[in-house]
């Protein structure tokens, strides 16, 4: 029996997050504040009183996301997992809850990653699909055809859990995608209000940028494995946790194969530390045994 612990990506923010934690802990209100130095902006402020617009901005978004888990955990008394993982960004709250990155090293990639992905965005326009109730087999199938008939880029980004899977690539092959999931028998595929191709080769720029500053930054060896999103098993040794981490950018989210393969070596129980209950949701529908809660 053993206790996992995941934490969120982009998308699970909320206006007023991480409000309580500053209000209540000293050393939460410490961290928040070491994060706006670290960062030259008042984040703490835009995460407790922006709109829901002003999170939405991905050099936001994903520092509050990152900052949340990582504060939540660091506040927790008896936090001792025995293996991690992340959704998407959640890899780097992931790494700093088992060691192998420091706070304020973390939050400086997270930063990075983040301007890099916007300018890439800003580069070209391209977005992300849902794509519901339809075989991943026949998912990836579709993103491959509709790649070599047109020439577009459209490649699965997301394995969330069984039934759900997020498509990712340029505006007119996605288009193209989920119509031919419709016509395949998806219940629903919809284009998602996202500002880009997350998790796809469009990311390249983004990923150039990125491996530079990963590869500037020490990692040490973690003190229980986390399994990564896109090889989906467990790692401990830091130069490849460094690669995976920089192959993730253009790679795909495997988090329905990685939460299978953390049940399979022994995890009975998931904790989701972080901003929403997402991830709480998608390990039930992988395995409605096991038990999961969250810390917020």
């Amino acid at each position: 029996m053993k206790h996992a612990y995941v934490f969120p990506g982009q998308g699970s923010q909320f206006s007023g997050m991480g409000k309580n934690l500053y209000d209540t802990n000293s050393n939460a209100k410490d961290l928040f504040e070491k994060a706006n130095e670290i960062l030259g902006f008042r984040i703490s402020d835009i995460m407790f009183t922006g709109t829901d617009e002003d999170l939405k901005q991905t050099n936001v978004t994903q520092p509050a996301v990152f900052l949340h888990s990582i504060i939540a955990y660091k506040t927790m008394a008896d936090a001792k997992p025995d293996m991690v993982a992340g959704h998407s960004l959640g890899e780097f709250s992931a790494l700093v809850a088992n060691s192998t990155l420091s706070f304020e090293d973390g939050l400086r990639l997270v930063a990075v990653r983040a301007s890099a992905m916007q300018k890439a965005c800003e580069q070209t326009p391209s977005t992300m699909a849902a794509v519901l109730a339809l075989a991943d087999d026949t998912v990836v199938e579709i993103c491959a055809t509709v790649q070599n008939e047109t020439g577009e880029v459209v490649v699965p980004a997301n394995f969330n859990c069984p039934g759900q899977l997020v498509i990712s690539g340029s505006i007119k092959g996605i288009e193209i995608a989920c119509e031919r999931m419709k016509a395949a028998g998806a219940k629903r595929a919809l284009v998602l209000p996202v500002g880009g191709a997350f998790h796809s080769p469009l990311m390249l720029p983004a990923k150039e940028e990125l491996a530079a500053a990963i590869n500037a930054t020490p990692f040490f060896s973690p003190r229980c494995p986390v399994y990564q999103n896109v090889v989906a098993k467990a790692v401990t040794d830091a130069a490849e946790i460094k690669q995976n981490l920089i192959d993730q950018l253009t790679g795909a989210v495997r988090w329905t194969q990685s939460v299978q393969v953390m049940i399979a070596d022994g995890a009975t129980h998931f904790t989701e530390v972080g901003p929403g209950k997402v991830l709480q949701g998608l390990v039930q529908k992988i395995n409605k045994e096991m038990v999961v809660d969250g810390v917020s």
